[in-house]
């Protein structure tokens, strides 16, 4: 018995063989008028359940006003957003009053410990000469008056010489004045003959005075002879040994040159290097942490001593320094450290940080101008690891913002 392939209306299916036909292609659907119906119906019905999706099952883009009409979730009047009323989105947004707190900024700066300047003493010799003894080492502690260094002096023998001929001066014109006094009482020996002895005796004596000053100010005895008459450079202060340039048997000949540095480290400063953008909010007497790689979990708690009136060229920051007691000498100058300095208090505008959001290169918030009507806000945050954000500019105490939510407006 024969059978023909054909559709409803009599015709043959495009893809039925026909007598003495083989099948060569698969089975074309749309090759016929009743399989491009079935298709354009099938893309038809997936549009119409993403659009119902979208404005029905999302519920984010438009609503149902009280007459049936369609409205949509917000509208844009200028720069402002609008709400409706019956906009779903005033369920998913928060809105919020920005909180005025009391907050103390706190920043950072990288620190170095150094030595109190006032404590600080830079050694020069005396006079030039050869170094005969350095009687110290890098690093020792010393006392004041303590020898560190004798040198062979050609400077200081001069000046003990000068000092042997003022006094040798000195004592022959007080025997020339004892004598014209007495002359000058039996009537032998003329006013004019006295008053030039008395003068020779007072320059005399000031002569005297000046080289023995000279010695004093060299650190050497005054009536030393012989091979004590070495010039012996003492500290001038307790302290350690900081800096050391010289050895025995070098020579000096410039007396402008240190020869070495001795610091009194019971007091140490660490200096903290402030960003020029912070110096505004350091003071003195402000709250201050430091924290040395030296010793690991030890905060050390301290007083602004004085911020620098002068911004340093190289580095544009601020010389900020702190004063810490070193009983111990723990602290030792050229150590690195972490500062913290938390400057006075004052009220600080407080956000969520949910409140925040990007706007190109900008950090922006939605303000309420009036009930469910918004406008974009830039605004510069002090950022931090925390859920709240202080705002430095752009939003004021009391001000309304959206907290929560904010992305869904946020074009």
């Amino acid at each position: 018995m024969e059978t023909n392939e054909h559709d409803h209306s009599g015709e043959p299916l495009s893809g039925a063989a026909q007598p003495g036909e083989a099948h060569s292609a698969p089975y074309d659907h749309t090759a016929t008028p009743r399989g491009r119906a079935f298709l354009w119906g099938g893309l038809g019905l997936g549009v119409l359940v993403v659009v119902l999706l979208f404005t029905h099952g999302f519920g984010l883009f438009s609503g149902r006003g009280g007459n049936g009409e369609e409205t949509p979730a917000l509208v844009h009047k200028g720069d402002e957003i609008f709400i409706p009323e019956s906009s779903p989105l005033r369920k998913q947004l928060t809105v919020a009053a920005a909180a005025s707190q009391p907050q103390s900024p706190l920043f950072t700066a990288p620190g170095l410990v150094e030595s109190d300047p006032v404590r600080t003493v830079t050694v020069l010799p005396p006079g030039g000469g050869r170094v005969s003894a350095v009687k110290v080492a890098l690093g020792d502690r010393v006392r004041r008056g303590q020898v560190l260094a004798v040198i062979d002096s050609p400077d200081l023998a001069q000046a003990y010489d000068d000092n042997d001929k003022a006094a040798s001066v000195a004592v022959l014109a007080a025997k020339n004045l004892k004598y014209q006094e007495a002359q000058f009482k039996i009537g032998a020996a003329a006013q004019r003959d006295l008053d030039q002895a008395r003068s020779d005796n007072q320059q005399a004596v000031a002569e005297y005075e000046r080289t023995r000053a000279h010695l004093r100010a060299m650190g050497a005895a005054e009536n030393a002879r012989g091979a004590a008459r070495l010039l012996s450079v003492r500290a001038p202060v307790d302290g350690a040994v900081t800096a050391l340039s010289i050895a025995t048997g070098a020579m000096i000949n410039d007396d402008t040159q240190p020869i070495m540095t001795v610091a009194d480290l019971s007091v140490v400063w660490v200096t903290a290097f402030v960003a020029e953008k912070d110096v505004a909010h350091v003071a003195r007497n402000d709250d201050a942490e430091v924290s040395l790689d030296a010793y690991p979990g030890k905060t050390l708690h301290g007083k602004v001593l004085f911020v620098s009136q002068v911004i340093e060229p190289d580095s544009r920051r601020n010389k900020t320094r702190i004063a810490f007691e070193n009983p111990d000498y723990d602290l030792k100058p050229n150590m690195f450290a972490d500062v913290t300095l938390r400057g006075p208090t004052q009220s600080r505008v407080v956000v969520p940080s949910s409140a925040l959001l990007m706007n190109n290169d900008r950090t922006t918030v939605f303000v309420e101008s009036t009930p469910w009507t918004f406008e974009r806000r830039s605004v510069e945050p002090l950022l931090e690891a925390s859920s709240n954000v202080v705002i430095l500019s752009g939003l004021k105490g009391g001000e309304r913002v959206v907290v929560k939510g904010g992305i869904l407006i946020n074009d």
